[in-house]
């Protein structure tokens, strides 16, 4: 790999780059799908790319391929690409080298050389985990394991090189009988740690417990959101008003706001790209600034937006280490790290006299990433009476705006979840309209 990207760099330099870059990555995945009870298929992808950012005196060309032998004629269109482009006057340049920190818990050797049929196993373990509990179909569902190399070079002294790995399984399950009823659970890690036959045990159970549902009247209440449901709204509405090219665009209700009071005084938020055995933890982001960690909130007091190194330089501040790529084929662009939710915990049901528990929502990609206003369906929702989970809920939406959410946090659960990049307990927020 490094002898390649070392060649590409040479190239677009040669093509006339005043700066360039060469991000390469291999991974190599292996998927087993569920469908309707059973295995439907399984396969590998092995993918090798790379991408070549060139810059000409502030202008900004990209070019990818994944044929390795055209990695001459990539340069060559990246430069090409960036002399046809008009210069950024907001340009500063590209990173330079840096001390890098040590990360852990990324790469699991057991999880690298996991044959096939240790894939399928896995993926037996959660139809059978499901199989547990009578009356139950297993509807959809997926194993994954991958490995991945990434190999980061540029003119300015850049040079990263690192590998992971990563396993996750999903069930999607529906009880048998008449009034059906559905759940679903996940989990993912860094690490071969997951029990499998657990997640799909929990979705069946789940989807057991929400059987011969009650219609509730629309009021205002507390209402505990479980880790899947709270990221999914975070995900949607906190995180785009974070970004700095957000801000910088006037897209973020958050402009002006650092030091203001936004949040409960007992929440804290933080983006950890050290975190160990998270999800997206490394030595650094994906144009090679040094991983940190960056406090957004604390004790309720807006702190930080995120950067890259072009939104760094708009501001003229340091860049966060929130570089991300989808991929080869994309240049980066701001992204979260390990978004990490710090609230007192306590046994939160338990805690809750009257309110409504909610496992997921539906419909969070809707809500308005300026405003924070949301409007979302819950799904696997629960009433709850004098410290238990009572009923479950017909049909419920929940609306409300996330930087109210942010105010009115009054408890956590103990159930932390990594939910992606996302790791949260559940969180219980007072007075939220739900209308059934």
């Amino acid at each position: 790999m490094y002898d390649l990207a070392e060649k590409a760099l040479n190239a677009a330099t040669k093509y006339g780059a005043t700066e360039a870059e060469v991000y390469i990555m291999e991974s190599q995945k292996t998927s087993v799908s569920i469908q309707k009870d059973v295995i439907e298929g399984a396969k590998e992808n092995i993918t090798t790319g790379i991408g070549i950012r060139a810059v000409v005196n502030g202008a900004i060309g990209f070019a990818s391929t994944n044929i390795m032998s055209h990695v001459d004629e990539a340069a060559k269109n990246a430069v090409a690409s960036a002399k046809i482009q008009d210069s950024d006057p907001d340009w500063k340049s590209l990173p330079s080298n840096q001390k890098y920190p040590q990360v852990s818990g990324i790469m699991d050797p057991a999880i690298k050389n996991m044959e096939l049929d240790d894939c399928i196993g896995h993926t037996m373990e959660m139809m059978e985990g499901a199989k547990t509990i009578p009356g139950i179909i297993v509807t959809s569902g997926s194993f994954s394991r991958s490995h991945g190399k990434r190999l980061i070079l540029n003119t300015n002294g850049i040079e990263i090189s690192e590998e992971g790995t990563g396993v996750s399984g999903f069930v999607d399950v529906i009880t048998s009988s008449t009034e059906a009823s559905t759940a679903y659970d996940f989990a993912i890690s860094r690490s071969n740690d997951i029990d499998f036959a657990c997640i799909g045990k929990n979705a069946s159970i789940l989807a057991k417990r929400s059987q011969n549902a009650v219609a509730i009247e629309s009021h205002r209440t507390e209402v505990i959101l479980h880790p899947f449901a709270f990221s999914d709204l975070i995900e949607n509405t906190l995180i785009p008003s974070i970004d700095a090219d957000n801000v910088q665009k006037g897209r973020s209700s958050l402009i002006g706001k650092r030091g203001e009071i936004i949040a409960n005084n007992d929440l804290s938020i933080y983006d950890d790209g050290l975190l160990e055995g998270g999800i997206e933890t490394g030595v650094a982001d994906d144009e090679g600034v040094a991983s940190q960690k960056t406090t957004l909130i604390q004790k309720g007091e807006f702190m930080s937006y995120l950067y890259d190194t072009y939104t760094a330089g708009k501001d003229n501040v340091e860049s966060t280490g929130n570089a991300s790529r989808n991929s080869y084929l994309s240049t980066p662009s701001v992204g979260t790290r390990n978004l990490i939710i710090d609230f007192p915990r306590c046994d939160v049901v338990a805690d809750t006299d009257r309110g409504v528990y909610v496992n997921t929502v539906i419909g969070a990609h809707t809500a308005n990433a300026i405003s924070g206003d949301f409007s979302v369906e819950a799904r696997n929702a629960f009433t709850i009476k004098d410290g238990q989970l009572d009923k479950p809920i017909k049909s419920l939406m929940i609306s409300g705006n996330i930087f109210d959410m942010l105010k009115n946090i009054n408890g956590a659960g103990t159930d932390v979840r990594k939910v992606g990049g996302t790791i949260t307990p559940s969180i219980r927020v007072s007075d939220i309209s739900v209308v059934g």
